[in-house]
């Protein structure tokens, strides 16, 4: 009978697990790596400066949201005390975004003693492990890492458990157009394409090589394909240099409705314009703003 009841309170979430009268922050002496679980008023959480993500799926948010609605924080977030009655961030901003769009007061954590420079590489190592980031995402971490934290590749690797090609190969994507680079973070083109693309030393001929990808939605084989093709006959097998007012449409287009906007031209002036989105919402997005021209 005590087995199931343990059960059911984890089913809470730790929130049922780490009871508090009102804004108390009593220590429950679970340790983790030097550090003790509280919970803790959401009020005395700054942000990160250095976290590591720039942007949130709104939908993968609200699903969180959800879940935390129905069964609890199940994982705490990580925090660091900076004063007496404050604390900052150093890993868990989508929970803690979650708790408040709930107006939650409390949220379990690990309190962990760091400096400034700890603090980084634990947000920047601890981020790097999440399933949902990007290859641009992860390459700028492990970048950071490197510049900021001033490790080798070998000590990154030795600290994150991947090796040393694995990074290099995440490392080169950012010598991509950043073009490219947003295409690769939106989902427009996969780190395999981008892969292929990084074997293309001139940027412009990269752009070149992934607006016939995104137009004729090709397969990171038929883009190997491609850059070889590329390499052997240079610029034979690609499009003339679009005129300025192609590039002017482009650039106010994909301001416009906030994606990557192609447009093919011909020689003889004939061309189309692609408009891509991810998914149904998006469409219905971009229709409408369609419908407000």
């Amino acid at each position: 009978m005590a087995k199931a009841t343990k059960k059911q309170a984890l089913g809470r979430g730790l929130s049922s697990i780490l009871k508090d009268d009102s804004n108390s922050t009593k220590s429950l002496n679970l340790k983790r790596k030097n550090a003790i679980i509280d919970n803790i008023d959401i009020n005395l959480i700054n942000l990160n400066p250095y976290q590591p993500r720039s942007s949130f799926n709104e939908e993968s948010l609200q699903e969180l949201t959800t879940s935390i609605k129905n069964i609890g924080v199940i994982q705490p977030i990580t925090i660091r005390r900076i004063k007496k009655n404050a604390f900052q961030l150093i890993s868990g901003e989508r929970r803690l975004k979650a708790c408040k769009k709930l107006g939650l007061k409390n949220i379990p954590a690990y309190i962990r003693t760091a400096n400034d420079q700890e603090s980084l590489e634990m947000a920047l190592i601890e981020n790097i492990h999440r399933e949902d980031l990007d290859a641009i995402e992860i390459a700028m971490s492990y970048k950071r890492l490197i510049d900021e934290i001033n490790l080798t590749q070998e000590e990154l690797s030795s600290k994150i458990g991947k090796d040393r090609s694995t990074i290099t190969n995440y490392l080169r994507l950012l010598k991509l157009n950043p073009i490219i680079q947003s295409g690769i973070k939106d989902g427009f083109i996969s780190m395999g394409h981008g892969r292929s693309i990084i074997n293309i030393e001139n940027k412009s001929d990269q752009i070149k090589v992934y607006e016939t990808i995104i137009s004729k939605n090709l397969s990171v084989r038929n883009t190997e394909e491609l850059v070889k093709n590329y390499k052997k006959h240079k610029t034979k097998n690609f499009q003339a240099e679009k005129p300025k007012y192609i590039s002017t449409a482009i650039s106010k287009l994909s301001e416009i409705f906030k994606t990557n906007i192609s447009i093919n031209i011909s020689g003889k002036g004939k061309g189309k314009i692609v408009i891509p989105f991810k998914s149904e919402s998006e469409f219905k997005k971009i229709n409408k703003k369609l419908n407000d021209l």
